[in-house]
């Protein structure tokens, strides 16, 4: 009968073991509900967005940063970065309708989540790369890989180094380093 028991028991484990590998895809996450993950930041779903932003740089997902943010970086098109980004009037409304509503404040998928807590709620970050969460994920990468680095030349260029940027996943799995190779830390 203690046999039986411990068999029960082993296999138990094993199946809890399994569910967490099949399941689990990012070791940095801290909320343990394997059977409730969803992407990392939920990609962009917004064909204009994406034309307009996406045609001068990575289309961010609207998942990183808060609606605050989101609101104040559209208020200021005229001087974006050092750039002119203008947009008409009705395309301005629709992007920033779009970005709003998938602010990471709004957002339930992971990294958003972890995004906001690292952003004090004084705080209106106009750069992703400027919040906590990111320096903390990025603090191990030497500066030659990323502004030494030709191929890559910026932090912002986040398409160069993470494979899967586009579909929302940030996986360490997928790092690959443009003009290096496959990043482990």
């Amino acid at each position: 009968m203690q046999v039986k028991h411990w068999s029960i028991l082993f296999i138990a484990a094993a199946l809890t073991l399994t569910a967490c590998v099949s399941f689990g895809d990012d070791e940095d996450d801290d909320d343990g509900k394997f059977w409730k993950r969803t992407p990392g930041v939920a990609p962009v779903s917004n064909s204009l967005y994406t034309e307009e932003c996406g045609s001068c740089h990575f289309a961010y997902q609207p998942g990183f940063l808060p609606e605050r943010s989101w609101q104040q970086l559209m208020q200021n098109l005229d001087d974006h970065f050092g750039d002119n980004a203008e947009l008409a009037a009705n395309v301005h409304q629709q992007i920033q309708q779009y970005l709003v509503a998938n602010s990471a404040d709004k957002s339930s998928h992971r990294r958003s989540r972890k995004m906001m807590r690292s952003i004090a709620d004084s705080s209106t970050p106009l750069r992703i790369t400027d919040t906590r969460y990111f320096k903390k994920e990025h603090d191990e990468i030497p500066a030659r890989l990323v502004k030494g680095n030709e191929h890559v030349r910026s932090f912002s260029n986040c398409d160069s180094c993470h494979q899967s940027a586009k579909s929302g996943s940030f996986s360490e799995r997928d790092i690959k380093i443009a003009g290096y190779g496959r990043w482990d830390d």
